[in-house]
């Protein structure tokens, strides 16, 4: 599960995998099939892929939805009626500010332009681009991906829980493709600890804050400043990492919690909102690792 999370665009071991357009039968015979499909022999990333690339979904508010605007990351759950398949989680990246959607079809990264009209709910990819690499399992709908965004012409919306649901049909209104957006909103913010692998935490000085935007977290182990990254699972629900975490190095008086939310934040893979402005973080098993308050306190 943690080698899905990793992004892909700052691979350069895929890139150098390209291979070329005879060496993946399935990409080709997609392409034959529909004439709608213009596929590269590479995928063109972007210029910049930090600003492009971003390591969480973009949080998408009432607004956002009441006026049909598609952005950020979408875990690709469906692809004509079927569970979508693939050696790594299948995603596509919207980024408006260049029209352009970077993803991965379960095997191979992808690309192309877009143009969406909320007016009408048309949706349209062109220019498709892919990576090349032979895939190593049967079953994926790696081909199938590419085969919907080429046929796709229109999009509807439905909200289920915290999760944004995005259906993409063919021209003929069949729905070919269904995306899932996480909502990590209910994230964002200043968090105090209250409990850690179900033990009460007494102390106001354990904190942090989780900026969803950015990817970010920093905050106070009650002795030390600790700060890290923020990522997402395309995989699953409300699925996260914190990577990369770093402290600093004073001596800790007693009682000491510091090691044990390090552990925690490390064995954290899910986020789920609770009442009264609380948040449970809980491991691959299901086990609430933390237990966190909304604060105002910085």
């Amino acid at each position: 599960m943690k080698q899905i999370k990793k992004t892909i665009y700052g691979s350069a071991v895929l890139m150098a995998g390209v291979l070329a357009m005879s060496s993946c039968s399935a990409l080709k015979n997609s392409a034959k099939s529909d004439p709608g499909i213009d596929v590269k022999k590479e995928a063109v990333l972007p210029d910049d892929r930090e600003k492009i690339v971003q390591p969480v979904s973009s949080v998408y508010t009432s607004e956002d939805l009441a006026k049909g605007i598609i952005k950020g990351d979408w875990a690709i759950e469906k692809v004509n009626g079927k569970t979508a398949v693939g050696e790594t989680a299948p995603y596509l990246k919207f980024d408006p500010a260049q029209k352009r959607v970077y993803g991965n079809n379960g095997c191979n990264i992808i690309n192309a332009a877009y143009a969406y009209n909320p007016a009408d709910s048309t949706l349209t990819f062109s220019n498709l681009a892919s990576t090349m690499m032979a895939c190593g399992m049967d079953g994926l709908t790696d081909y199938e991906v590419n085969a919907a965004l080429g046929a796709a012409a229109y999009y509807s919306w439905n909200l289920n829980g915290d999760d944004y649901l995005m259906t993409i049909y063919d021209v003929d209104r069949n729905p070919v493709l269904q995306l899932m957006h996480q909502n990590f909103q209910f994230l964002n913010g200043t968090w105090a600890v209250k409990a850690i692998d179900g033990e009460p935490v007494d102390n106001p000085d354990i904190k942090m804050v989780i900026d969803v935007e950015e990817g970010k977290v920093h905050g106070n182990t009650g002795c030390n400043i600790f700060n890290g990254s923020l990522e997402t699972d395309m995989d699953a629900a409300n699925s996260i990492s914190f990577q990369k975490i770093g402290v600093t190095r004073m001596a800790c008086p007693l009682p000491n919690y510091e090691t044990r939310l390090l552990v925690a934040l490390e064995d954290a893979s899910k986020a789920k909102p609770l009442l009264e402005g609380r948040v449970e973080l809980l491991n691959n098993l299901g086990k609430a690792v933390l237990l966190m308050e909304r604060t105002s306190d910085q």
